[in-house]
């Protein structure tokens, strides 16, 4: 759990260093964003290699030299050096989102099933409530000491989590495979980064479309030749045929609306508290409050987590995935109707912070619940490939719907209603696709789901 949750936190350092970084290295604020851009796309892109990587026998080897690979990054970002190598050190940075899956694989196999349940529902809330860890406290190192200052933390945690690895991760079970598709990875690479790439890009779209649209069919493109290469290997990067499985698959698309509505809201009340008084609405705060306004989200996410597992003996996985699509739509109507004050804004942040904590807790219960533990990381390593994805459409849904009700600099007020009731629609089509996931059963190929460490999903379907 440690270990997740400081490569989440590492990885969203870039969100509020941003502008620190353009001032420090005199650089446009755009190319500052790729400080946290480029971490995520390459989180993505590494996952699923990370995932097959971690099914086999060297997950160990794997999960140490990739946290070496962040703490080296970690370096980078520190050294006095020029802006490209921050970039490089950022990269590698992102590289530590793919262990969140290998950690889940780790309580599978070697922790009692009830303990071994809780432990990955909280290892998947705690990666993604580490943004608002890290958020408000490297906010306050940039004010205090400067960028590097903030990114010292970072390299200082990373070093902690691989003696932590080196310490106390076991090797995996004997008798797995071990072999990588590399063509298939590099093809799924291609097109993960095109994707997020279009998703993070608003701007192109709008000046470039002729460009943008010709990436857009590469990218199709790239993702239909690996999932043919993928259905023909006898050792895929990720076992497709399972991902078609009716509860997986419906798993994964309420992943991805619901990821992009959780991060559209996150998103909004983050971006809403900073705007000034001079707008005719928002709150002007600084980048270090701003952050504490995720303290909430951070908390009630991890209490979710710790009741989740309890909740899911008395309700099944998908209907515990209904029910925190609902909660956080539930945050959006109170953003919608109420954010005159700050403090509206923290109950609304609250909110959303124990549907997303509730809906990563119950996510795993559903996929694994069908799934071998062999198989553990790579499946979720699609997850949350999928989940990444899902953030940048969040990200680049936000924008877009802000950007048409912009005034001389600042959107108009009412465009936050507009991405509201966006969100809000996200929501419900989550909570239809998660209630309807009751009604799949496991495969019958699969039989040895049932030994999988997280409770059947057949007794559920009963």
């Amino acid at each position: 759990m440690f270990i997740a949750l400081v490569v989440a936190a590492v990885a969203s350092l870039g969100t509020p260093l941003i502008t620190s970084v353009a001032t420090t290295f005199h650089v446009s604020l755009d190319s500052a964003q790729w400080t946290l851009t480029v971490a995520l796309l390459s989180g993505a892109v590494a996952t699923p290699v990370l995932g097959r990587l971690g099914a086999g026998p060297h997950r160990r080897a794997t999960i140490l030299a990739t946290l070496a690979i962040v703490v080296a990054g970690s370096a980078l970002t520190v050294l006095p050096l020029p802006f490209a190598w921050l970039l490089i050190g950022r990269a590698a940075q992102g590289v530590g989102l793919g262990l969140t899956a290998l950690m889940m694989g780790v309580a599978r196999d070697h922790l009692p099933e009830e303990r071994g349940t809780a432990t990955i529902a909280l290892i998947s809330v705690v990666s993604i409530i580490g943004a608002g860890v890290g958020y408000p406290l490297t906010a306050l190192l940039a004010e205090v000491g400067g960028v590097r200052a903030a990114y010292g933390f970072g390299l200082f945690v990373t070093a902690v989590a691989f003696l932590t690895a080196w310490r106390s991760i076991p090797a995996a079970p004997e008798g797995r495979s071990a072999h990588v598709n590399v063509v298939g990875a590099l093809v799924l690479a291609g097109g993960l980064f095109l994707v997020l790439f279009l998703a993070g890009q608003r701007s192109l779209w709008s000046r470039h479309l002729t460009a943008a649209v010709i990436l857009a069919v590469a990218a199709v493109l790239l993702l239909c030749v690996w999932t043919a290469s993928e259905l023909r290997s006898k050792a895929p990067l990720v076992d497709v045929r399972a991902v078609r499985h009716p509860a997986v698959a419906g798993a994964n698309i309420a992943m991805f609306v619901g990821g992009s509505g959780m991060y559209l809201l996150l998103t909004l009340i983050t971006r809403y508290a900073q705007t000034p008084h001079s707008a005719g609405y928002g709150f002007g705060l600084t980048t270090f409050v701003a952050g504490l306004v995720l303290v909430p989200f951070s908390v009630l996410g991890f209490v979710a987590g710790k009741l989740t597992p309890r909740v899911r003996r008395l309700i099944d996985a998908p209907f515990l995935l209904a029910g925190s699509a609902v909660i956080v739509g539930s945050g959006f109507v109170l953003f919608a109707v109420a954010r005159s004050n700050l403090a509206e804004l923290l109950v609304a942040m609250g909110v959303l912070g124990f549907g997303v904590g509730s809906f990563a807790a119950a996510m795993p219960g559903v996929i694994l619940a069908v799934t071998p533990k062999s198989e553990t990381s790579s499946a979720m390593s699609f997850n949350y490939v999928v989940r990444s994805v899902g953030y940048s459409l969040g990200s680049a849904t936000g924008g877009l719907v802000l950007a048409t009700g912009t005034g001389q600099l600042f959107p108009n007020d009412h465009a936050y209603t507009t991405a509201a009731l966006v969100g809000i629609a996200a929501m419900a089509v989550t909570a239809l696709t998660a209630a309807a996931l009751a009604r799949q059963r496991p495969p019958e190929i699969n039989p040895t789901a049932a030994t999988a460490g997280v409770p059947s999903q057949g007794r559920s379907s009963r």
